[in-house]
């Protein structure tokens, strides 16, 4: 096959798959037991709101709880690979779940955008139910992927589910947006970049909603030398964002290594001390 044969057949491979897997590189094996390394954790099995069968692991609190933390992981691999963003909360006095969206680990289905957005809706209906929580102190905590799916389940969802705080590291604040920068980047793809990114869906765009998370307090974590989602997506939402709403702009750190800087750790526990303190009965 000639390489123009080949690039012609990769393009339309692309424009027929709506490049919708652009986003997802699922792992169904796990590379980590919690317990190996004395986490301890609960397996969970539920069901996404169309029924699809999932499955996440639940950290409960060294002690008393503080609040809970919904964690939603990035595009790649499974909670087996992301768990090391949160294992250190329990310690800190927080419970954490941490959910694969399907596809991913031993999660059913295929991924979409659709339908991971059902799986964190279906998540953080789960968290709130649970007899050990308190429904009135939820954090949700994404990365990533993760980050501008918690900015939209939030901002869908978070009033009504009593949700005190968001976190969103290194999100992007849309998805045609971070498409059509990665097409522009890459030789094969860069004079159709406009047209490949149209293919992808904007219905769930961070930078349209961020908005309505207000007054739900809002922080924004992002790498200044960030490659794979650059910081001015985060400081788009920024100046998106209503309400309460900080920007921290970790050096040096790349993709979701704001946490790895000295001090951001115990920033961020102090921030959702705060937020969880300053929530009033009505959110």
């Amino acid at each position: 096959m000639s390489a123009i044969r080949f690039c012609l057949l990769f393009l339309c491979c692309l424009l027929l798959s709506g490049c919708a897997g652009f986003f997802f590189f699922p792992d169904k094996e796990h590379y980590l037991d919690p317990a190996d390394h004395g986490i301890v954790y609960e397996d969970v099995y539920f069901e996404s709101t169309d029924g699809v069968r999932l499955h996440g692991w639940w950290l409960p609190a060294d002690n008393e709880a503080e609040g809970t933390v919904l964690f939603l992981h990035g595009n790649a691999q499974n909670i087996s690979t992301h768990i090391g963003a949160v294992h250190w909360l329990p310690e800190q006095g927080f419970n954490v779940f941490l959910l694969d969206y399907r596809g991913f680990g031993k999660s059913e289905g295929r991924p979409d955008f659709a339908g991971v957005h059902r799986d964190a809706e279906a998540a953080l209906d789960l968290v709130r139910q649970r007899d050990d929580v308190n429904p009135d102190a939820l954090i949700v905590f994404g990365q990533s992927l993760g980050a501008s799916l918690a900015i939209t389940l939030v901002a869908e969802r978070g009033h009504k589910a009593n949700v005190r705080g968001v976190i969103a590291d290194s999100p992007f604040s849309s998805y045609r947006g971070i498409a059509r920068e990665k097409f522009a980047g890459f030789w094969l793809t860069w004079p159709f970049q406009a047209p490949l990114a149209r293919t992808i869906s904007d219905q769930f765009d961070p930078i349209d909603r961020v908005h309505r998370i207000a007054p739900i307090p809002l922080l924004l974590l992002a790498g200044k030398e960030d490659e794979i989602v650059p910081p001015h997506h985060a400081q788009a939402l920024l100046e998106a964002a209503e309400g309460p709403v900080e920007l921290r702009r970790a050096t040096p750190a790349g993709h979701t290594e704001a946490l790895l800087i000295r001090g951001e750790k115990e920033y961020l526990v102090d921030w959702m001390r705060r937020s969880l303190r300053q929530a009033g009965p009505d959110g």
